[in-house]
C-alpha cells in the first residue's frame, strides 16, 4: 500500500514539474516576441490573408506578438499611426497621400500590400439589378474621399454611369452603414463582408454586384507606418511582411472551406458555411495580391482615381510613399 502511495506521489510530482517546465518555457518564448500594435480600418473576411497569418502563427514564427486594434475610418488609422498610438496602420494608402501632401515631416510610407481591388459589394433592396438602376437613387457610400467611395465612383465611370444622376450619401459613418440601411436610409448601400451577407441573410437586401470587379486594380488596403519607424525598425517590418506573404500564399493555395476553418475564431458570430461563402466571393473577385509587393502601375491607378475626383493636383512620387519590404 505504501509503495502505491509513493509511486502516486512521484508520478504526481513528475507531472507537476513537467507542467511548470512547459509554462516557464512558454512564458520565456513569449518574452522573446516583439510587441507590435496594428490599427485595422475594419474587421472583414476581405482581409482573410492577415487573419490566416495570425491564426496559423506566422507572426509568432517571425518573433512578433501582434495586437490588432479596430480603428474604423482610414483617417483615424492614419491619425493613430502619426500619434504613435500604434506602430502600423492597415487601411487605404490614399490616407498616406493626404498626409504627405499636408506637409507632415515624418510622413507615412506604405511597405506592404494585401488587397488589390475594392472589397465592397453593392446591396440592393431589390433582387433584380443592373447598374443603370442606380440612376436617380440614393446610395450610402461611406466617407467622402475615402477608398470605398472613390472606387465606387470609379466603378460607375468605368461603366459609363453618370455619377451626377445618383445621390451619393457621404453622411453616414462607415460603422453605421448597415444599421442605417436596415432602418430605411438609402436605396442601396456599399458594404464589406460579413455585413453584406448578414443583410442578405436577415432579409433586408440582396448582394447584387462587386465594386472591386467593376472598378479595377489598385493598392486598396495596405500596411503603412511613419517614415522614421521604417528607418529604425526595418528588420522587424521585413519579418512582419514575411508573415503577410505567407498568409497570401495560403489563401491562394487553399480552398474557401479550409481558409474558413482557419479564420473562424476571428468571426465567432458567423457560421463556417457563411464564412466560406464570403471567402469564395472574394476569391472569385480576385481580391488579394499574390505577394505584398505594390507595383508602381497599381499605385498610379490609385492616383489617377484621386486626380479624377479632384482630390490631388499632381502625382505623388511612387518612391516617396512606397517602400516595398518584399522583394518581388
Amino acid at each position: 500500500m505504501k509503495k502505491r502511495i509513493i509511486i502516486s506521489i512521484i508520478s504526481f510530482l513528475i507531472i507537476f514539474i513537467g507542467i511548470l517546465t512547459f509554462v516557464k518555457f512558454t512564458s520565456n518564448k513569449n518574452k522573446d516576441l516583439t510587441k507590435v500594435k496594428l490599427a485595422e480600418v475594419t474587421h472583414s473576411a476581405f482581409y482573410a490573408p492577415l487573419y490566416v497569418a495570425i491564426e496559423n502563427g506566422y507572426f509568432k514564427d517571425e518573433g512578433i506578438d501582434l495586437e490588432v486594434i479596430l480603428t474604423p475610418g482610414a483617417d483615424k488609422v492614419a491619425a493613430a499611426v502619426l500619434s504613435n498610438d500604434v506602430n502600423i496602420g492597415f487601411a487605404g494608402p490614399e490616407s498616406a497621400i493626404y498626409v504627405y501632401n499636408g506637409g507632415e515631416k515624418d510622413y507615412i510610407k506604405t511597405f506592404a500590400g494585401l488587397t488589390k481591388r475594392d472589397g465592397q459589394f453593392i446591396v440592393s433592396r431589390d433582387k433584380n439589378f443592373k447598374l443603370e438602376d442606380l440612376i436617380g437613387k440614393e446610395v450610402l457610400v461611406g466617407r467622402y474621399a475615402g477608398m470605398p467611395s472613390l472606387n465606387f465612383i470609379n466603378a460607375l465611370k468605368n461603366n459609363n454611369i453618370d455619377i451626377n444622376k445618383i445621390k451619393l450619401n457621404y453622411s453616414v459613418e462607415f460603422a453605421a452603414l448597415s444599421g442605417s440601411f436596415i432602418s430605411g436610409v438609402g436605396d442601396y448601400v456599399n458594404l464589406f463582408e460579413p455585413n453584406a451577407t448578414n443583410i442578405e441573410k436577415e432579409g433586408y437586401g440582396y448582394v447584387v454586384a462587386s465594386v472591386g470587379e467593376l472598378s479595377g486594380e489598385v493598392p486598396y488596403t495596405a500596411f503603412y507606418t511613419r517614415k522614421s519607424y521604417i528607418d529604425e525598425n526595418k528588420e522587424l517590418l521585413v519579418k512582419f511582411t514575411n508573415a503577410i506573404a505567407k498568409g497570401l500564399t495560403y489563401v491562394k493555395e487553399n480552398n474557401s472551406e479550409k481558409i474558413a476553418d482557419v479564420i473562424l475564431p476571428q468571426f465567432p458570430d458567423i457560421s463556417k458555411n457563411s464564412l466560406a461563402t464570403i471567402i469564395d466571393r472574394y476569391k472569385n473577385s480576385d481580391s488579394w495580391l499574390n505577394n505584398p509587393y505594390i507595383s508602381e502601375e497599381s499605385f498610379k491607378n490609385l492616383e489617377n482615381i484621386m486626380m479624377d475626383a479632384n482630390l490631388i493636383d499632381e502625382y505623388v512620387p511612387y518612391e516617396d510613399l512606397i517602400n516595398n519590404l518584399y522583394n518581388e
